[in-house]
């Protein structure tokens, strides 16, 4: 048995609220507002004049419904004015129109984006600075000369190694295998999808990456893409969903095509809509952090740096817990694993 150096062992105490991810809202933007303070007696805020802007790659999803909610209770709970928007399709053009809007509107403080292109947005978010709005990312970066910091979720090397872990356990260790990722020019999956190529490389020789498929976080091309990789390689082993649309569509198409348990699916999903999956076979590990702890974090930091407080490492942050800083990175924590034990105990 190949010893995995990489692997972590799972926080079930991770902190994490029950959300509804369920509302779908079929417009192409989302704009909230919020700028009442919550009614926590140990909480209160007197509401600032300061708005927030929070761009996700793409609306509609569970991942990042989860990651609005956090950001409209950090919202309240903070005193502080968010504005969510985001396109319906996981493009780099249409987040470039939002961030003009909302430079051409000049109401916002501080743009807070997950890019879809690192190297696309770079122009308008530099633009956004040179009109005194403060620029970070989170969930996906940029290139850092557009922003101020980037929030990840997770150490990119540790959650790569993992997931190629966790495929491993579930296949004996050989066999082929394919990835779903999401949108190809997403930086945060490509630096995934380097770690888990790198430790299958090093760990792993009796296993073959056949193919790599993007998604573009759209979940019905995910299920296509799925089927058609279980049609193109009979003797598919597993397939790790890299964005949070692929493992649903993985495991419906392993579900529906029979071969429950001899297909391993893992990959990043919110547990809500791996639970049944899980349980029933067609799904095996799947790993995340708390996206709605995530839009939290995002706005709280965003509030700081409007006074110039930036974050440093080991801080504690009220409602997230302390965070890492290392450079210009922040890193919210460590991920956590799904399985059909204990996927009942969380609810996002």
């Amino acid at each position: 048995m190949v010893k995995k150096l990489f692997s972590f062992q799972v926080l079930l105490l991770l902190f994490v609220s029950g959300c509804n991810v369920g509302a779908v809202n079929n417009n192409e933007y989302k704009v909230l507002y919020t700028n009442e303070p919550s009614q926590q007696d140990d909480e209160k805020q007197q509401p600032s004049n300061y708005t927030v802007a929070i761009i996700p790659k793409v609306i509609n999803i569970p991942y990042f419904n989860a990651v609005e909610e956090g950001a409209m209770e950090a919202g309240k709970d903070l005193g502080v004015k968010v504005i969510y928007k985001g396109p319906t399709i996981a493009d780099s053009e249409h987040q470039i129109k939002i961030i003009d809007e909302l430079i051409q509107n000049e109401e916002v403080d501080v743009i807070a984006v997950s890019a879809n292109d690192p190297e696309k947005l770079v122009p308008v978010l530099k633009k956004a600075q040179n009109h005194q709005i403060k620029v970070i990312t989170w969930d996906a970066d940029t290139l850092p000369e557009a922003r101020d910091f980037f929030i990840n979720m997770v150490n990119p090397e540790t959650l790569g190694r993992h997931l190629m872990d966790t495929l491993a356990w579930n296949v004996d260790e050989q066999g082929e295998f394919a990835i779903m990722t999401g949108a190809n020019s997403a930086a945060n999956l490509n630096e995934w999808l380097k770690w888990i190529k790198q430790h299958q490389k090093e760990y792993y020789p009796n296993m073959k990456l056949v193919e790599i498929a993007a998604t573009d976080d759209d979940p019905n091309k995910a299920y296509l893409i799925a089927k058609q990789l279980l049609n193109d390689y009979p003797n598919l082993k597993g397939i790790i969903g890299n964005s949070s649309v692929g493992p649903p569509a993985a495991a419906q198409a392993v579900k529906e095509a029979g071969k429950a348990g001899s297909i391993a699916v893992v990959g990043l999903s919110p547990p809500n809509p791996m639970n049944e999956y899980l349980k029933d076979g067609s799904a095996q590990i799947i790993t995340l952090w708390s996206p709605k702890k995530l839009g939290y974090l995002t706005v709280a930091l965003s509030k700081n740096i409007v006074t110039s407080s930036y974050p440093y490492d080991n801080q504690e942050i009220p409602g997230v817990g302390k965070i890492r800083r290392i450079d210009d990175i922040v890193i919210m924590g460590e991920p956590i694993d799904f399985t059909k034990e204990n996927v009942d105990q969380y609810d996002f």
